[in-house]
């Protein structure tokens, strides 16, 4: 098991000092919770969107994709029980005013008490009875716990007496079930097949901080998989296994990764079974990082009785009509963002000084390589801005020219770059160029013409 050096206020320190996460409308003086993704962060997260969307829809048979409309018809809300039930109790400190949401204050307390879907009396119960303080002033004075709607409204209309409210997206899930129909009807898939979205939700809840582990906004890649109902079990475990599969293909150590099942009392109301995979964070321990869930068929058959519209399957072969059960993995990608930097950040001791290096697969890592000019000289300049631009029509390459080689490699180190490619004053003769591996730190020298083929075997 590796061993996690990492701390939050390590992390958050790194990922603004160096591009990847910036706070959000910081010269504003910010906005709780909110953060925006600088120019290594947005190439971090579209690469593991990417590499999800690779490997889950594009390398399958049995998958097709969807890109769905923010904002809904209000009425897809109201059929999926969020404008009734998508609700978070809130508990308010009397003395300093805080609001915390009642089943967080319960486990960052105890971390190992897991209190999802407990009743705001249950919950007012438990605070009481731990006799837990408020985090922010440390008193003990509490409201009961009250329910909040978490869906964040809007209007739409041009004038004041003309406005209807509508919805931001809770979850992405629901475009899925409501295409149901033209999607079959388009793509002619058969059972079993699945229908795959990446997009934004928000949730207008109280967050705890804890850097973007849960924001306002954030980023969902799910996949709603459609089975005859007779196959969900053997379904539910192979999408798990496959789940835990990519993980560690990313690299994450299995001893950081766990599965946590739902009790009966966390299971939503259209679900059999759940389970989240979670991974160790140096900020409460053990946190939700995916989700697996059979949504048998409920939501198909509630849309088709809010909406008049028939959401079944035909069998081309037996003729049998019938509505599809679902299981559905959701992977969290602003989550899986921030585990994949926890993951990586290292802390090795390099005669007597500490390097910071973020050993990402080279997969996800914002720069494939790094070329470096030994110093700023115009002949050196020559061979490596030309060389650049060629590596950049395949790889993503940064260029670095500033202080000493050791401190550019010491960069590369901390932003996760696999290679540095070192131009220096032999190359001008030899028409070759030093290549440091990043985990290794180990050198080997290679012929200009051919670095095409000695990267390729390396990160394609």
């Amino acid at each position: 098991m590796k061993e996690q050096t990492v701390t939050m206020e390590k992390l958050v320190a790194l990922a603004k000092q160096r591009g990847f996460v910036y706070p959000g409308s910081e010269i504003y003086g910010g906005l709780a919770n909110s953060w925006d993704y600088g120019p290594l962060g947005v190439e971090l997260k579209n690469n593991i969107r990417s590499w999800w969307w690779d490997r889950f829809v594009h390398g399958r048979t049995d998958m097709v994709g969807l890109d769905a409309a923010i904002m809904m018809n209000p009425k897809v809300w109201e059929a999926s029980g969020h404008v009734a039930n998508f609700n978070d109790a809130l508990i308010d400190c009397k003395a300093c005013k805080a609001r915390h949401r009642a089943d967080h204050l319960i486990e960052e307390t105890y971390p190992e008490m897991k209190v999802d879907g407990f009743s705001p009396e249950e919950l007012t119960s438990i605070i009481i009875e731990k006799e837990i303080a408020c985090p922010k002033c440390g008193k003990r004075d509490f409201t009961d716990a009250r329910e909040f709607n978490q869906l964040f409204q809007t209007s739409i209309g041009k004038t004041e007496g003309d406005k209807s409210t509508i919805y931001l997206r809770g979850e992405i899930a629901q475009a899925m079930f409501v295409n149901f129909k033209n999607i079959v009807e388009s793509s002619r898939k058969r059972l079993p097949f699945g229908i795959a979205s990446v997009g934004k939700v928000f949730r207008n809840e109280i967050t705890p901080g804890n850097f973007t582990f849960r924001t306002l906004e954030f980023d969902l890649m799910e996949f709603e998989y459609f089975i005859r109902d007779a196959a969900w079990e053997q379904t539910f475990e192979y999408w798990l296994g496959e789940m835990h599969a990519w993980l560690a293909e990313m690299g994450f150590d299995a001893a950081h990764v766990r599965v946590r099942e739902h009790t009966k009392d966390e299971l939503s109301h259209y679900s059999k079974r759940t389970v989240d995979i979670e991974y160790h964070t140096p900020f409460g321990g053990w946190k939700e990082m995916f989700g697996l869930a059979y949504r048998t068929d409920f939501d198909l058959k509630n849309h088709a009785e809010h909406s008049g519209q028939k959401l079944e399957y035909r069998d081309p072969v037996s003729g049998d009509v019938f509505v599809p059960h679902v299981v559905e993995p959701t992977f969290g990608l602003t989550r899986l963002t921030l585990m994949t930097m926890l993951e990586a950040y290292t802390e090795e001791e390099i005669n007597g000084e500490t390097r910071v290096v973020m050993k990402f697969h080279p997969r996800v890592a914002p720069y494939k390589i790094a070329v470096l000019p030994l110093s700023k000289k115009a002949e050196l300049n020559a061979v490596a801005k030309p060389l650049q631009e060629r590596l950049t029509k395949r790889w993503y390459t940064d260029y670095d020219e500033t202080q000493s080689i050791g401190k550019r490699y010491r960069r590369q180190d901390e932003i996760g770059t696999p290679y540095c490619v070192t131009v220096d004053f032999d190359s001008l003769e030899d028409k070759a160029v030093t290549i440091r591996d990043r985990d290794t730190m180990e050198q080997v020298r290679v012929k200009i013409d051919a670095l095409d083929e000695w990267f390729s075997a390396r990160l394609t």
